[in-house]
This record gives structure tokens, C-alpha cells and sequence, in this order.
């Protein structure tokens, strides 16, 4: 999607849809007046045939009004005083997917307030709301193929509006990225592939470590690698460095990612029904991915590391078994109860080599963990769990400013006994009362006292369907914004 900011009075383009944000009771003001007017009252005649108010959410399409548009859409947002940074998103986005089948190759939206940072805004809902994976369909009708491919904001500050923009377009580009690999099917993205778009990125000035079994053997992952032992795709941990700070050497933050590339549940074998779903239980991994994408984006004046554990949970004569018993890194050991509880193994390993290596300021990690979080809180709404009040309140903050809802879950030490084991260290499930606490609780076991929160994602890495306009249906992205704000608010030097 191409972005460009331009005055009012800039010549209208063939085949151009025009777009009005409104606000709820006065859906006639402004440029949605200006409009009627030319149109000669079509807009006022087409409010008043129906029950268009300007409410968040609601869109009015008006097509044909001679000498102005083929196509004007009224696009409410709301009440004037809740018009906030994601309220201008939706707006845009809805306004983008009101137009983008139309026919029409280029979007021109008037905004009911003016500033570079509104136009900004509306330039990333546009950008988000545009994204498609469609890189596998050879039959689509053209009917069905979006047309618009050019988006221009009206804005009485342009040049202000694109130098404030590249921030906001490098977000779009990371979260885009994120959700290109939770989309991509499990045949083409495995481990090793997985880890070589990781390593990509490195054009962006990010440093990429690829460990390979034979690496992670001499490190003593047998939590990790007894995940994958099962696949002929050979396991991998990629290790992503961005060094952004003044102090190249002062202490970084670190984020954590779980990539089981597909998980058919093992030995523990899921069923069938919704099974092909469990490509996207790499939703973690995408969303650390992306993160350090944008940092590197947009020059992020922050120490970060990123770390994978990528792994594919398969069931052949070689697989891990339930009762099986490993040695994770740390030197626990772990009975194997459930091989479909495979995600905090990966996380054990991942996590204990972040904290030893690189002994970060916190860890956060990400993981589409437990269906039980659904239960909890339905689809909307990711569980952060965390040892960490401070770290904790800097998650939640950034999460209501990106609108990517978190709710903070308890970490009882009275449900931390439903782990033991009674011949090992631990047990990897604590059977399905709060399933997703003492999953939570079993990472907690490898921190090592250090800041740490455990996003669990499995709620929101997907949405089947969506009802939020910067969202296609599919995968979401979820994690990198939330992420990249809180290190953009609280942790850069």
C-alpha cells in the first residue's frame, strides 16, 4: 500500500474514492459538508434516508454523486471526545475496507482533526488493515482482489506528516513480517526456514545466531530438543541482538519466543478436528521476530535480544514419550506427562540461555501456550502472568495504548506442588485446574529470580473471525505493538 499526505485542495487522481471520517451527532460538519454541498445534498439525502448517526463502527456509502467522487464514504467514529490514536486507526482502516474491492485504485480520506500525528496514525491503520497473505492463491475470482493501492491523507501538514511517518511504517512492515509467518503453512515454514528469514534480517543491522541440535546438545537442552526429536526437521534456537543504545555494553532487555512450528501434540496425539490450526503455534516466535523487526526499523535506542526456540512436535518411532524424563539446561529434570504440554519445554531451555548468557535488565516471553487461557479469557484478551509489578504495569500500559488487551493472572506458590514429580525435579503439567497458571509457574522455575512476565497468546495470535478493521482474519501480529510501545515508553536511553 502506497501512503501519501496531501493538501485539500490537491487534484483528485481517476478513479479515486473518497472517505470522511465523522463524529457521532454532527455527521455533516467540516469536510463531510463541504461534500454534501458538491454533491449537491447526496450525502445529506442518504444520511437522512437511513440511520447513519457517525457511531464507531458504522459506515454510510454514497455512490455516484457527479463531478466529485464515484464513491464517497461517511465513516463514524464515535464521540468527538474518545477520538484517540487507535479510534483514528479503526476509522481509517474501516474506511480502507469499505473501498479496497471497489474497483477504485486510490483511497483519499479526510480526517476530522488535522496534525502530523493524526494523519500518522491513520496512514498505520490503513497499512494494517491492507495487509493479505494471498501468496498461495492462483484462482481468486477479481472480484474478490482488493484494487485500492494508494491511500492519500488529507492534511494540512504533509511534510510534517511523512517525517513523522517511518516510525509508524516500520511497524507495519514488522507486524506484517510477524503475521507472513504464523500464516505460512507448515510444509514451507519449518524450523530451519524459519530460522533463515530470522537471519534475513540482518540487512536491518541486527546480529543473528543460528544454533543447531549439535549446538544445543553441548549446551544441555534436552528439555528443547526432546520437543522435536520426533520430526526430521532438525531443531533450532536463533538468537537476535540489537545493540541501539549509546552504551553498546550496558544491559539489555530480552524477549523470549516459543516456535513450535507445528505441533501435532506428539505421542499425546491432538485431534484431528482444527488440527491444520496448530501452524500458527509459532504465534510467540512471530511476535519476538517482529519486535526486534521494528526496533531495528525504526533505530530503537535500546539494548535487545531476542531469542527462539524452534521446534517441531511430530510423533514417529523416535518421538519423546509420555513418562519419558529429560535434563533441561538448567540442570532440572523434567517427567514427561503430556507431550502436547510441549511449548514450556522449549521455553525452560530458551529461557534459561537467555537469562545465563546475557543476564538482561527482564525477560518477557510469548507463547500460545495453554487453550486453557481461552477459557480464562476468552479472544480477546492475551494472560500475563509475572514475578514483577513494575514490569508487570509497563506491559499493561502499553497494552491499552496499542489495543492489545492483557489481563494480569495469579501465580499462587500453593498451585506450584501440582508440578512436582515423584521421580524427577518436575512434572511438565499440573493437570487441567488452572492449567494455564501452572504452566506459567513451570517457566517460573527457570528464571532464576530474574524481572520476568509470560504472555500467553494462545487466545489472540489468531482471529477467526475478526472484528477489529486493523485486523484481517488470520494471523494477527499480536505482541509486536504492545512490545515495541513498551520499550519506546519506558526503556529507551
Amino acid at each position: 500500500m502506497e501512503i501519501e499526505f496531501v493538501a485539500a485542495q490537491a487534484a483528485l487522481a481517476d478513479k479515486t474514492a473518497l472517505a470522511v471520517i465523522v463524529f457521532e451527532g454532527d455527521v455533516l460538519a467540516g469536510a463531510a459538508g463541504e461534500l454534501d454541498a458538491q454533491a449537491g445534498g447526496a450525502l445529506g439525502r442518504a444520511v437522512d434516508g437511513g440511520r447513519f448517526t457517525g457511531a464507531k463502527g458504522q459506515v454510510l456509502d454514497v455512490h455516484g454523486a457527479p463531478g466529485v467522487s464515484p464513491r464517497i464514504v461517511l465513516v463514524g467514529a464515535g464521540k468527538a471526545e474518545a477520538f484517540d490514536d487507535l479510534a483514528v486507526e479503526n476509522a481509517a482502516a474501516s474506511a480502507y475496507g469499505a473501498v479496497k474491492a471497489s474497483g477504485l485504485t486510490v483511497l483519499r480520506l479526510r480526517l476530522p482533526k488535522d496534525g502530523a500525528h493524526t494523519a500518522a496514525q491513520a496512514a498505520l491503520g490503513v497499512r494494517l488493515a491492507a495487509y493479505r497473505f494471498d501468496r498461495y492463491r492462483t484462482k481468486e475470482p477479481a472480484e474478490k482482489k482488493p484494487t485500492v493501492i494508494k491511500t492519500q491523507i488529507v492534511t494540512g501538514e504533509a511534510d510534517a506528516a511523512l517525517a513523522a511517518f517511518p516510525p509508524y511504517a516500520a511497524l507495519a512492515d514488522a507486524v506484517a513480517f510477524s503475521r507472513d509467518l504464523v500464516s505460512e503453512p507448515p510444509n514451507v515454514l519449518y524450523p530451519e526456514e524459519f530460522a533463515r528469514r530470522v537471519k534475513a534480517l540482518e540487512s536491518l543491522g541486527l546480529e543473528v545466531e543460528i544454533l543447531g541440535e549439535a549446538e544445543m546438545a553441548k549446551l544441555g537442552m534436552g528439555s528443547l530438543l526432546g520437543v522435536g526429536q520426533g520430526s526430521t526437521r532438525e531443531s533450532q534456537l536463533a538468537v537476535i541482538k540489537w545493540y541501539g543504545a549509546k552504551d553498546k555494553k550496558a544491559q539489555p532487555i530480552a524477549f523470549v519466543g516459543k516456535g513450535v512450528c507445528f505441533d501435532t501434540g506428539g505421542i499425546s496425539l491432538k485431534p484431528a478436528d482444527g488440527m491444520e490450526d496448530m501452524k500458527w503455534d509459532m504465534g510467540g516466535a512471530g511476535a519476538v521476530a517482529g519486535l526486534m523487526h521494528v526496533l531495528a526499523g525504526r533505530k530503537a535506542k535500546v539494548n535487545a535480544i531476542g531469542i527462539l526456540g524452534l521446534v517441531e512436535n511430530m510423533p514417529d518411532g523416535n518421538a519423546q514419550r509420555p513418562g519419558d524424563v529429560v535434563t533441561s539446561m538448567s540442570g532440572q529434570t523434567i517427567e514427561i506427562i503430556n507431550t502436547d504440554a510441549e511449548g514450556r519445554l522449549v521455553l525452560a531451555d530458551a529461557v534459561w540461555y537467555c537469562q545465563d548468557r546475557f543476564k538482561p535488565k527482564f525477560m518477557v516471553d510469548l507463547a500460545t501456550l495453554t487453550g486453557a487461557i481461552i477459557i480464562s479469557l476468552g479472544n480477546d484478551y492475551a494472560g500475563l502472568f509475572s514475578n514483577n509489578d513494575e514490569l508487570s504495569a509497563n506491559l499493561l500500559a502499553a497494552s491499552t495504548a496499542e489495543g492489545e488487551p492483557l489481563w494480569r493472572m495469579p501465580l499462587p506458590s500453593q498451585y506450584d506442588k501440582n508440578i512436582d514429580s515423584a521421580i524427577a525435579d518436575m512434572k511438565n503439567t499440573g493437570g487441567r485446574p488452572g492449567g494455564s497458571i501452572t504452566a506459567a509457574l513451570f517457566i517460573q522455575r527457570f528464571v532464576n529470580g530474574v524481572p520476568w512476565a509470560h504472555l500467553d497468546i494462545a487466545s489472540t495470535a489468531w482471529k477467526k473471525p475478526s472484528s477489529v478493521p486493523t485486523i484481517p482474519e488470520g494471523a494477527t501480529g499480536y505482541g509486536v505493538r504492545l512490545l515495541n510501545r513498551m520499550v519506546a515508553d519506558k526503556y529507551e536511553s
